[in-house]
């Protein structure tokens, strides 16, 4: 049974369309074109809000995995049959990209706005679609079927004319639209001819293009065979290759077929070859250079000796033996052999080489670990033999060729005098395919230590709206009683709000929240409590699947639905009421798993709603340098560092070096980015999981931090690299401490054009639905805090987990925590912030008390220049926004990007008590004496807080009391004086009253006053309520 995937595009309606017909109405119907197919639905009779309800379905060519290039357009036309018209009956077009196009399960409805065709077109409306992929069973042809290939024309033939727009329609679309698609249409149909539904549409394209029919051929027959004989040369050597070597092999044969058919001569030489001439320092650092550069650009190449030991044949035992490989002061040991016809171990080593002790010398021998275990290694007979090469004559191989093949070598020297290795040696680096998954000498083949890339999962929010209840308790009874609902996901518990009733029926028209990870495999499980005095007691209980649940993408309400409780305390099922319940995904929402001035990912959860990337951001992580010993292990101090990054749903985490305080890793990553507003974070951790096979209970504790850096995607320039080191510092109960550095280099591409970057920045960070139906401060952490979770444990059971400790320290799930250090440094900033308009009034105090005579006069000159021609205010305060800002572009800062800062975050300057404090759980573990310590000086500071917020308090009710006559003879004087001023303005002109101003304020100090303004003195004699405060 195979599988088609086909496109299904659902057009449900339409509303407000444009009358064509001359009366007022329209009779639209709707043309869809994908992949060089065509459909249509039935024409809806003089109607501006048509319902179709009709699925259209869409073949989509196997012969390209790649499809996310493709457009759907739809075109909603007015049927000429019913009512005529001389005008153009387009009724308005959408064009959509296939990259917004989900798998069956994760369709919503979304409503498109129909756009112009032509430039003279009015058109208004939005039509409602669900578009999707499914991947459809198809049964094999049968082999009568082969014999009448003719069969099916005639009811394609019938069927076409159906599926044709009308004749005028066809006359003015067809005609730019198909020289684009001519040579389209026969992809997809005659790419997979056993399949059961595509052959329906190859007759009428055979029949109507029987000249081209060789060109067909040409395209279709080649790829079919040249695939077949590298599979049949070297189906004993390709047998072993796991399914990620099987579909990197495919693509090179795609690519080049001659280094396939003669892979004897790329592959390593037997022992008896001549001499080759290219040595390991020549190709290495000159040919793989220009090669690997649109690669692994960023890091710096480290080159590795690659040994694959494939297999073993006609060797004198019925064990599993195991390969030794000897090799520059390394000596490892394969897995056991897996016994079928041959001895398979199909296993890859990777040994570095840029160690100055590099020996020249590879030994690979085969052992027979049980007799090894009963006779020494000096009578030969567990040595079954081996092969030696001399490693300045393996060839160096560049990433873009074709995998080496291995060949088979005669084993010499032990038990087998005719045993045969099937093996491959070649040099390469970090670039190779065969890297990843290799045994690396770096690593010490630990399974845990393995580069990985991962994805959080799929996150949505789930809204439960809990309507009313009926029938929820007996009808004799009469008393008052109290219900709420309880819904559970999960580790999720929310409840609504209590509501009383006398007659069953209850309302509460609440809305919860919960959260929901894909796959959405869970039960929503609703129950009815009575509140009593002594304990809540459950009067019913229902179970509802999430697979069953509607999905949307706007703030459209969702069918409710009425669900019956059971009672939870009897075997059988029994009615106990029923519950009034809104069901739906909402994909309009991004959900938050990072902070947000730290957030690497705006988009929301649809996928139809996303928009194109404006650019890439690529990653290299090179090494750390001077890291600090982080655990003591049989008496010596060690690290076994590793690195995660992570930017938007993608973590990536480098492989873990053991026991180097100067891990070099020279991996490079790519994310596509979205938002240039975001971050980009890596974080530095000390593994345990290598000691989990001599060690099961030590690797079992957390992972030490080792510090994280912080790049923001909005102040790297594009296309510029960035290379540097950063300091490594975490904050520890006994201070901030500097665990080492890091070097990474990063560069931003931008891939969209310069103008549509740009209009990035005027477009809302959230999507519309945090606009429309926001989510409160409160509310919204706390659903943060639950999607972390639920983050955590999704990527703590993938293979090697990223643990949970990582994943809370990458995702800053403790940065809301308490702390007097972030309090007085977040003072510190407003102070900062406030400084410049500090600055701006010492400066009119100065120019007020002719500190600086020419200054002063010509601030004058100025005020003179302004109250005369007002028009220029704001263009002369532009102006000098826009010098400021032309002058600070000279001390712009150059050096490296911007990362934590001790200073700002006052860490180099807290004292331990505060930092006992700020690391302290909630609730707290210290004793009662601390804790009373504490809470007296949290006292002394809400005083201080007290007293400012009275302050602006007792300001602002100043203010009120001017009109509200609280003191009458102020508020008299306060009106009568705003008449005379009424007055005066109505008579004298408003410049002249402006510089009269203007002059008075900046009159010379000799004609002021030591004491206060009357109209202060006056203000501050205005009563407040804060005589009215107990």
């Amino acid at each position: 049974m195979g599988t088609v995937r086909k496109l299904m595009v659902e057009v449900v309606d339409a509303h407000n369309l444009s009358p064509k017909d001359g009366h007022g109405t329209s009779s639209p119907y709707v043309v869809v074109d994908f992949y060089g197919q065509r459909r249509k639905t039935r024409t809806a009779v003089r109607d501006l809000n048509p319902v179709w309800n009709e699925t259209l379905s869409f073949n989509v060519g196997t012969h390209s995995d790649n499809i996310f290039g493709d457009m759907l357009e739809l075109d909603v036309y007015h049927d000429l049959k019913y009512g005529p018209t001389r005008r153009n009956n387009s009724l308005g077009r959408i064009r959509l990209s296939s990259t917004q196009f989900v798998r069956k399960g994760e369709e919503a409805l979304i409503y498109y706005e129909l756009k112009k065709k032509s430039l003279f077109n009015m058109v208004q409306g939005e039509v409602g679609l669900k578009v999707y992929y499914v991947d459809e069973e198809v049964p094999p042809p049968l082999p009568a079927e082969q014999q009448a290939p003719p069969a099916p024309a005639p009811q394609t033939e019938e069927a076409k004319p159906e599926d044709a727009p009308p004749p005028q329609e066809t006359e003015t679309k067809p005609p730019p639209a198909e020289p684009e698609k001519s040579e389209e249409p026969p992809a997809p149909p005659s790419e997979p001819p056993p399949e059961g539904d595509k052959p329906k549409e190859e007759p009428p394209e055979k029949e109507n293009a029987e000249p081209p029919a060789p060109p067909e051929g040409e395209t279709e027959k080649p790829p079919e065979p040249e695939p077949q004989p590298p599979k049949e040369e070297s189906a004993d050597l390709v047998d072993p290759l796991p399914p990620e070597a099987c579909v990197m092999a495919a693509a090179s044969v795609s690519r080049s077929n001659s280094e396939i058919r003669f892979s004897g001569i790329n592959a390593p030489q037997p022992i008896r070859r001549a001499a080759s001439t290219a040595s390991f320092t020549s190709e290495a650092s000159s040919e793989s250079i220009s090669i690997e550069r649109s690669t692994f650009d960023l890091v710096e190449k480290m080159h590795y000796l690659f040994v694959r030991v494939v297999k073993a044949r006609y060797l004198p035992t019925n064990r599993n033996p195991v390969v030794k490989i000897a090799v520059s002061g390394h000596h490892v040991t394969s897995r056991p052999a897996l016994k079928t016809t041959l001895f398979e171990w199909n296993q890859t080593f990777a040994f570095g080489r840029d160690a100055p002790d590099s020996s020249s010398i590879l030994e690979i021998t085969v052992w027979d670990p049980q007799l090894a275990e009963n006779v020494s290694d000096v009578d030969g007979r567990s040595l079954l033999g081996g092969v030696c090469f001399d490693v300045n004559e393996i060839p160096v191989r560049d990433p873009p060729d074709s995998p080496l093949a291995p060949q088979w070598y005669r084993m010499e020297g032990g038990g087998a005098q005719h045993g045969d290795l099937m093996i491959a040696t070649w040099i390469g680096t970090q670039a190779d395919e065969s890297f990843p998954d290799a045994w690396k000498s770096d690593t010490y083949g630990h399974v845990n230590s393995r580069a990985k890339v991962y994805q959080s999962p799929k996150l949505w929010y789930l809204r439960v709206t809990v309507l009313e209840a009926q029938d929820i308790m007996p009808l004799t009874s009469s008393k008052e009683a109290w219900f709420q609902v309880r819904a559970q996901l999960g580790f999720q518990l929310l409840k609504s709000k209590m509501i009383s009733t006398r007659n069953g029926t209850a309302s509460w028209n609440e809305d919860l929240l919960f959260v929901a990870a894909e796959p959405v495999s869970d039960f929503l499980v609703i129950a009815l409590e009575n509140r009593q005095h002594k304990s809540p007691v459950t009067m019913g209980v229902l179970r509802i699947p999430l697979s069953a649940v509607e999905r949307r993408v706007d703030d459209r309400n969702v069918a409710s639905r009425w669900f019956t409780f059971e009672d939870p305390n009897e075997e059988k099922s029994s009615y106990k009421g029923r519950v009034h319940l809104r069901l739906c995904f909402d994909g309009g929402y991004h959900v938050m798993d990072e902070a947000a001035h730290v957030c690497s990912d705006y988009r929301p959860t649809a996928r139809q709603l996303w928009k194109p990337p404006v650019g890439t951001v690529e990653l290299g992580i090179i090494g750390c340098k001077n890291l600090v010993p982080m655990k003591t292990i049989n008496g010596k101090s060690s690290t076994d560092a590793y690195c995660v990054a992570k930017y938007g749903n993608k973590w990536v985490r480098t492989r873990t070096v053991s026991d180097n305080l100067e891990p070099k890793w020279n991996e490079q990553y790519t994310w596509k980015v979205f938002d240039p507003c975001t971050v980009l974070t890596i974080g530095v951790f000390d593994s345990w999981a290598v000691f989990e096979a001599d060690s099961p209970i030590e690797s079992t504790r957390p992972d030490f931090r080792i510090g994280k850096v912080r790049v923001r995607i909005s102040t790297l320039q594009t296309g510029r690299v960035y290379r540097n080191t950063y300091p490594l510092l975490v904050l520890t109960h006994a201070g901030l401490k500097k665990m080492g550095e890091i070097e990474i280099a990063i560069r931003f591409v931008r891939t969209a054009q310069r103008l549509d970057f740009l209009h990035v920045y005027s477009q809302p960070m959230l999507p519309l639905m945090h606009h429309i139906k926001p989510l409160g401060v409160v509310h919204q952490e706390m659903l943060r805090n639950t999607a972390v979770k639920m983050v955590a444990g999704h990527l703590s059971r993938s293979e090697p987990p990223l643990r949970k400790e990582v994943v809370f320290y990458m995702l800053d799930a403790d940065s809301h925590n308490f702390s007097i250090r972030k309090v007085r440094a977040n003072w510190y900033r407003i102070i900062n912030v406030v400084a410049g308009v500090i600055d701006i009034i010492r400066w009119i105090e100065d120019t007020r008390g002719w500190k600086n005579p020419t200054a002063t006069i010509l601030v004058h000159a100025l005020l003179v220049m302004l109250v005369w021609f007002p028009d220029l205010i704001i263009p002369t305060l532009l102006f000098y926004v826009f010098a400021i800002g032309a002058w600070n572009y000279r001390f712009r800062a150059r050096d490296p990007l911007p990362h934590f800062d001790p200073k700002i975050s006052l860490a180099d300057v807290a004292d331990r008590e505060e930092l006992d404090e700020e690391f302290d759980t909630v609730p707290s573990t210290r004793s009662n004496e601390v804790v009373r310590v504490r809470y007296d000086k949290l006292r002394t500071l809400g005083a201080r807080v007290q007293t400012v917020l009275g302050d602006f308090a007792a300001q602002g009710e100043r203010v009120q009391a001017l009109v509200t006559w609280r003191d009458p003879r102020a508020t008299g004087i306060f009106v009568l004086l705003c008449l005379v001023v009424a007055l005066i303005l109505y008579l004298v002109p408003s410049k002249m009253v402006a510089m009269a101003c203007g002059f008075y304020y900046l009159r010379h100090p000799i004609f002021r006053d030591r004491l206060p303004s009357p109209g202060l003195n006056f203000f501050r004699r205005l009563p407040s309520l804060s005589d009215r405060i107990m």
